[in-house]
């Protein structure tokens, strides 16, 4: 519901702005903007950064955000995309510009439908007056003495030439800039305006700026005022609810049936150590998923490096007739030991196994030093060629055979989706070298 109110969308709260500062003239032509527009303040969010320009959602009849330095962007980009018929206006300053400069990029680029209102008074004006990404050449600050080194950031630049629909540069003694503000909150993709304002606590007196010599730093700049870009650029939002919407409707996964039988009593710790890109994982997932289908509850850990195809690669898979078994980390009950990588990792868990326990293993690790029982396995006795990719599910498929986990049945049921030849093949071979 669209509500018309005649009030200001200000409230009665005073500014506590310094005297002079152009953040209370800014936030005056906001709320003649938003008058303009009558939307109702309920839908509209006021997003604030840190500094003196992060106070201002507090002064306006409105549904308000505030969070980190920098991170006012991400914030209003997350609020448009879950509520897309919120109006979404950004203040932040210009150190929470630098400060956040690859989220205001990226919210260009994506033109997300939110609009940024920069109040740029060329300096941290809350903590001191230190020098920002927007300070001008020459330009002294507390942390600037002798005049800044640095080449000010062109923020209207930045996001023009990355993708944002509308760009306005502009001071706060601009007297249409309540008119630009109401037209970059009806543009309906990101829009930003760099409103150039005077700190009177810190910049003023350190390099007396005046009005003029702000319009006159923008000329030596060589960079031009008003509405910079104005270009009708779908906005990411629209662009996203449009694709999803084109997608076919997404069906529930079909709950995994229980066909078959175990003769486990209590929670089995399952442990396979091989190496990483040697489909460890899915090998011990599909264990997992022949134990559910044997009316076992199942959970299942993995451990790898962030080099994801060197190194090793640990999966535990827990089975238990009653619900919600141990997640893992404790010894394990049967191990299974498919590569160097492998045993390196799980050496001191093998030492610790009980002699009722099971390891199984190839010939070239048979020295394992473990009080489990050592079942040795050696895929050249296998007829057919046991690539190395089915390794850790043939010697799964033997210990679950040996150690009477679950049954192969239950495994060849297990065994489908794109790779079912394969899986199949696995556990066949396995079958056969666990007699």
């Amino acid at each position: 519901m669209t509500v018309t109110i005649a009030a200001p969308y200000r409230n009665e709260t005073p500014y506590p702005f310094c005297p002079g500062c152009g953040h209370g003239s800014i936030l005056d032509k906001l709320d003649e903007a938003l008058r303009q527009l009558d939307l109702d303040p309920a839908e509209v969010v006021i997003v604030t950064d840190i500094g003196c320009a992060g106070l201002s959602d507090q002064y306006f009849s409105t549904s308000a955000f505030h969070g980190l330095h920098g991170r006012s962007i991400t914030y209003a980009a997350g609020i448009k995309l879950a509520r897309p018929e919120l109006t979404v206006i950004v203040i932040m300053g210009d150190g929470g510009t630098g400060i956040g400069g690859t989220h205001l990029i990226n919210a260009a680029r994506r033109n997300i439908g939110i609009t940024v209102l920069v109040f740029n008074n060329l300096n941290f004006g809350m903590t001191g007056g230190q020098h920002s990404t927007t300070t001008p050449a020459g330009a002294r600050t507390s942390t600037t003495p002798g005049g800044n080194l640095e080449h000010p950031l062109d923020i209207c630049g930045t996001v023009g030439v990355n993708g944002a629909g509308y760009v306005y540069r502009g001071t706060s003694f601009d007297t249409d800039l309540a008119v630009r503000i109401a037209d970059a909150i009806s543009h309906p993709g990101f829009a930003l305006l760099d409103i150039w304002e005077l700190c009177t606590a810190y910049f003023v007196p350190a390099n007396k700026a005046t009005r003029r010599s702000l319009e006159g730093t923008i000329a030596e700049l060589g960079w031009n005022r008003g509405v910079l870009v104005e270009r009708p650029v779908a906005d990411y939002g629209t662009a996203y609810r449009a694709s999803a919407a084109a997608l076919p409707p997404r069906t529930r996964p079909s709950p995994i049936p229980i066909e078959f039988t175990s003769p486990l009593t209590g929670p089995c710790s399952l442990l396979v150590a091989g190496s990483a890109g040697a489909k460890v994982r899915s090998a011990a997932r599909l264990v997992g998923e022949a134990a559910i289908r044997s009316g076992l509850w199942v959970t299942q850990r993995d451990d790898y490096p962030v080099t994801v195809k060197t190194g090793h690669s640990i999966s535990e898979v827990v089975m238990a007739p009653q619900p919600q078994p141990p997640v893992g980390g404790s010894i394990p009950d049967v191990a299974v030991v498919a590569s160097e990588d492998g045993l390196r990792k799980v050496r001191g868990l093998l030492e610790k196994m009980s002699p009722e326990s099971r390891v199984v293993t190839l010939p070239e690790f048979a020295g394992i030093v473990t009080p489990a029982i050592l079942d040795v396995v050696d895929p050249a006795h296998s007829p057919e060629r046991i690539p190395k990719a089915a390794l850790a599910l043939v010697l799964l498929t033997v210990a679950c055979t040996r150690a009477g986990l679950v049954s192969a049945e239950a495994l060849r049921a297990a065994a489908a989706g794109p790779f079912a030849a394969e899986n199949l093949a696995a556990i066949e071979a396995g079958l056969r070298l666990a007699r």
